[in-house]
């Protein structure tokens, strides 16, 4: 393996990424089929129902992000741990440790926040109609906020230690309890009460309860997981730990709030423009999100792998992960953008009946919408994957400003101004979208090329010998 390394290390390193990526990406594609049960059940409802559950989304969606953000720390943390020393037991028990802390009291006051939904949406001038059916809906949706943060720790747990596949089937199995649930509450099926949107919004909490559960009895099961006991002492306070993770989470969060606000912002800009503009948005953006996923789960492989060669202190490997990263990564969005269009009603099809005159109006907005997702697919890839290897290398504060900058100086200013100010109206709130991602691309891609230059890696490359990383990802467990 060491001779192979030596002759061919970019083939090597995208090998082991791609054995990452595959699984996170396959899991992140099925976590949005969790996400596009609830679209396809409430769409049944009509679009005012669809509207609003949109709204609510959209700030759920950011609220989740502030805490995967925070929490996701833990994803650069243990993977430079393993790096620096394979049998890194204890501080991986304690990184993983002081995550959970910040999931569930983070998680906590983001309910709080939701609590709030209604007011936020009025405050923005939504119909007030619409806002009402959509607090209503936050607040029980909020109850899934605090389980899906835990669930998203364990899940960087056991994939930072070469398991991804237990995160694939997992959320593969979420689906069906999100079917479930979203067929007996919404419509009172098996026996359960018809509560509408509001049976949509307590299926989701339900299912990432499940999903947490799911992922406590895989890692208390599993003797690879069992033996790093990251529930035993579970009181007992890390507060340099925890210290370290805010001063790395808290970039990363303003960085994915940023960048959920941008999307999040664009729904309620829609809200403005029309409720048929609004519905459109909903669906072509659950469509240009499920195909985000692939380019996601590469930039979370691209933090682990490019965290294992920082902890080594490798800074050619360092290298190799990260190009290797980006490498796959605009290989697939070429296919994805080149998918939305050929075939853009095709796809839209398996979200709305298109051969419904009543969502004739709606289907025309979503065609052109993805037309412009398909031109910014490249650029939306590019900088989820460029900000993951920088995270990889423990740089977050910069990236942090860049997506500020970026996603709203760049793309929310021009969404403003051609989507309420000029006849594009939705369309011209799309191409703000993609003005935003590109900038952010240009920033973050220009950064990791010259990470040298700015001090983020090694000043010289360690012996291939003193690098755990190099092992092959599954025997890091």
């Amino acid at each position: 393996m060491r001779e192979s390394t030596r002759n061919h290390p970019l083939r090597d390193e995208l090998r082991a990424t791609l054995r990452l990526a595959g699984p996170l990406a396959l899991a992140n594609m099925l976590q949005m089929a969790v996400f596009a049960v609830d679209v396809i059940f409430v769409a049944r409802l009509g679009q005012e129902a669809l509207a609003a559950s949109s709204l609510a989304v959209a700030i759920i969606a950011v609220v989740m992000m502030g805490l995967n953000g925070v929490t996701g720390a833990v994803a650069p943390l243990i993977a430079a741990e393993i790096g620096r020393k394979r049998n890194s037991v204890r501080e991986v028990r304690r990184s993983v440790r002081m995550a959970l802390w910040l999931a569930i009291a983070l998680g906590l006051g983001a309910v709080m926040i939701c609590f709030f939904g209604e007011w936020i949406m009025l405050l923005t001038g939504q119909n007030p109609r619409v806002s009402a059916l959509a607090g209503h809906f936050i607040r029980v949706a909020s109850l899934a906020l605090v389980p899906m943060a835990i669930a998203n720790v364990l899940r960087t747990f056991v994939s930072a230690l070469g398991r991804p596949m237990f995160a694939t089937v997992i959320t593969a199995l979420s689906i069906l309890v999100n079917v479930l649930g979203n067929y007996a509450l919404v419509f009172g099926n098996l026996g359960m009460p018809a509560l509408g949107l509001t049976g949509s919004a307590l299926a989701s909490a339900i299912t990432t309860s499940t999903t947490a559960l799911a992922y406590v009895a895989v890692i208390r099961a599993n003797r690879n997981f069992r033996r790093y006991h990251i529930f035993g002492r579970f009181w007992r306070p890390e507060w340099q730990r925890l210290v370290q993770m805010l001063r790395l989470g808290l970039p990363i969060s303003a960085t994915l709030i940023a960048e959920g606000g941008l999307f999040s912002g664009a729904a309620f800009l829609m809200g403005l423009v029309g409720e048929t503009e609004l519905a459109a948005h909903t669906v072509a953006l659950q469509i240009a999100a499920f195909a985000f996923q692939v380019p996601f789960g590469i930039g979370q492989a691209a933090t682990i792998r490019v965290g294992y060669h920082y902890g080594a202190g490798n800074r050619a490997a360092i290298g190799h992960a990260g190009w290797a990263a980006l490498g796959i990564g605009i290989a697939f969005v070429c296919l994805s953008a080149l998918a939305m269009l050929a075939i853009p009603r095709t796809i839209i099809a398996a979200y709305v009946d298109i051969s419904d005159p009543a969502n004739a109006a709606m289907v025309v907005l979503a065609v052109k919408y993805l037309f412009v997702a398909a031109v910014f697919q490249l650029t939306d890839g590019i900088q989820a994957i460029a900000a993951g290897v920088l995270r990889g290398v423990q740089d977050t504060r910069i990236p942090a400003v860049i997506a500020i900058v970026g996603y709203w100086l760049a793309g929310f200013a021009t969404s403003v101004a051609l989507g309420l100010f000029t006849s594009l109206r939705g369309v011209g709130v799309w191409i703000g979208l993609a003005v935003g991602l590109t900038v952010a691309a240009i920033l973050l891609l220009g950064r990791w090329h010259w990470r040298g230059r700015f001090g983020l890696v090694p000043e010289q490359p360690a012996p291939i010998s003193a690098t755990a990383a190099s092992a092959p990802v599954a025997s890091l467990s």
